[in-house]
Order: C-alpha cells, then sequence, then structure tokens
C-alpha cells in the first residue's frame, strides 16, 4: 500500500520528521523507495541535473510526464508527487487542471506541485475539488528565478515575511495537503510551521519544519563544482564514479578485464567439433 496524504497529516500531528527526496529515474526510485522514503518529489529540478538546462524554466510537461512514470514504476510504496513545470498552470484554472490531471492519469502520479501562495489559490482549490492532492510551494520559487533575481533567501522583510505567511494559510484553506517552504529564514519557517495545520517541508528552511527534502544528486555528491549551502553531501559519488571509471578503462587496455570469470564458458566437445568442420571448409575452398 502507498503512503497516503492522510498518513502525512498524522506524521505532523504526532511530531513526526517527513522526509522527503527528489527522484527522477526507475533505479534511483526504487532504491529510495525500498529505503522507506514516504515522499518522492519527481521535481522540475531534473532540468538541471538531469536534462543539462540553466534552470527549471526550459522543462516541458511531455519531459516531466517521461520522468514522472519511470519513478512510479521504481516506487511501490511512496507517495509520487509530480512536480508541475513553467507555464503549465499559469494561463487559466482549466488549462491548470488539465495539466494537474496528466501527472494524476498519464504519469501515474498521486499528487502534484505548484509554486505560489494566494496567486494559485484558485487553481489548488479547483484541483482539490477534482479530486487532485496539492503539494504547494513558497520561498524561492524557482521557476520566478527572473521576478526574484536570482536564487535568494524570501522573507527576510517585514512585508515578504508577512507576505509568504499570509500564502502559507492561503494554500491550507484551499485545501493543500503540505507546503515546501524554499530558502526561507529558519525563524519564519518555524512561525509558519506553527501557524499552518498542515505539514511543512523545508528545503533551506531550518530544522523547525515538519519535514525536509533534498535534491538526490545533492545529498549523493554527485556534482562537485556546486554545493547548495543547505545541502550536505552524505556521500561523494562523482569522485567514486570517476575512480571506478578509470579502473575500468586501465584494465580493458592491460587486458585484466574480462577475466574467464566475467565470461561464458563453451562445451568442449562442441568446440572441437565446430573447429573441425571450419577446418574443413577452409580446405574445401583451397
Amino acid at each position: 500500500m502507498r503512503v497516503t496524504i492522510a498518513e502525512i497529516r498524522e506524521m505532523k500531528q504526532r511530531k513526526e520528521k517527513i522526509p522527503m527526496l527528489t527522484a527522477y529515474d526507475y533505479v534511483t526510485a526504487k532504491t529510495v523507495d525500498e529505503a522507506g522514503m514516504p515522499l518522492i518529489l519527481v521535481g522540475d529540478s531534473l532540468g538541471m541535473v538531469m536534462l543539462g538546462y540553466e534552470s527549471t524554466i526550459p522543462v516541458t510537461m511531455e519531459e516531466m510526464l517521461h520522468h514522472t512514470k519511470a519513478v512510479v514504476r521504481g516506487a511501490r510504496r511512496a507517495l509520487i508527487i509530480g512536480d508541475m513545470p513553467f507555464m503549465t498552470y499559469h494561463i487559466s484554472v482549466s488549462d491548470a487542471l488539465r495539466n494537474a490531471g496528466r501527472f494524476i492519469q498519464e504519469g501515474g502520479a498521486q499528487a502534484v506541485k505548484l509554486e505560489g501562495g494566494e496567486v494559485v489559490a484558485e487553481k489548488v482549490r479547483r484541483f482539490v475539488e477534482c479530486g487532485i492532492p496539492v503539494m504547494g510551494h513558497i520561498g524561492l520559487t524557482p521557476q520566478s528565478i527572473h521576478q526574484l533575481g536570482g536564487f535568494k533567501v524570501q522573507g527576510k522583510t517585514e512585508e515578504a515575511a508577512e507576505r509568504l505567511l499570509k500564502d502559507a494559510c492561503v494554500l491550507e484553506e484551499a485545501g493543500a495537503f503540505a507546503i515546501v517552504l524554499e530558502c526561507v529564514p529558519a525563524p519564519l519557517s518555524k512561525l509558519i510551521t506553527q501557524r499552518v495545520g498542515i505539514p511543512t517541508i523545508g528545503i533551506g528552511a531550518g530544522p523547525d519544519c515538519d519535514g525536509q527534502v533534498q535534491v538526490i544528486s545533492d545529498i549523493l555528491g554527485l556534482y562537485r563544482d556546486f554545493v547548495p549551502k543547505h545541502a550536505k553531501q552524505y556521500v561523494k559519488l562523482a569522485a567514486e564514479i570517476e575512480t571506478a571509471v578509470a579502473n575500468y578503462m586501465a584494465e580493458v587496455k592491460s587486458v585484466t578485464f574480462p577475466t574467464m570469470k566475467e565470461s561464458y564458458a563453451m562445451d568442449e566437445s562442441l568446440l572441437e567439433s565446430l573447429s573441425a568442420t571450419l577446418s574443413s571448409a577452409f580446405k574445401g575452398q583451397d
């Protein structure tokens, strides 16, 4: 049985912290799911960490559905959340609802996530009315980086803090089952978490959120040129992968791989018969 949004809400009520990670492919989703992760986000961050885009903005609906399907096939227990990409929920409620429905019907996700507070409240309400669970996302919203002026901490002024608090309350009222708080000062995240009855999931938002989310590539150390301040590398896989690849190349060149251990044997009598047949064929050609 998959984790449900009711179970996620109950985790907040009993003050049990809620871990969440991103996943973008079958094998990663399978591994994360088997580790017991209750929530998996198929984030539009895949545009940067999987597809090499400079931001999340170029990510398309088709790309998101492609990766969501793979994650759903890999994870059997975790609740899968599809991240609605840029301009798939901005034009109209009907357009947004159609795209959200595709995540559930085509992608196999159990919920969707979208960025924004009060500005998307009507859409959140409509999604929920149609049976689509919604995770909100406020604070640093990567799809709005051009308007925000880059990847910056949000809510540092009194006005901005009040707006984030209001956005969180509006999202809860609209029916969201949880809210991601990204790059929000820890004291403000604590206040929001105390104020709303639904779980808050932080990323760069301090330890007092109800849960935490990280990009899987960041915690695995798959990128060495940039590590976000809010991320912790639990292992440095980039270096280990590079070493493994170098060792493989060296063994291929030195003919120490493969050995017979990695090869398949053949019946000797069959080989002798085949050799005799080939010898006769070559003699006939002479």
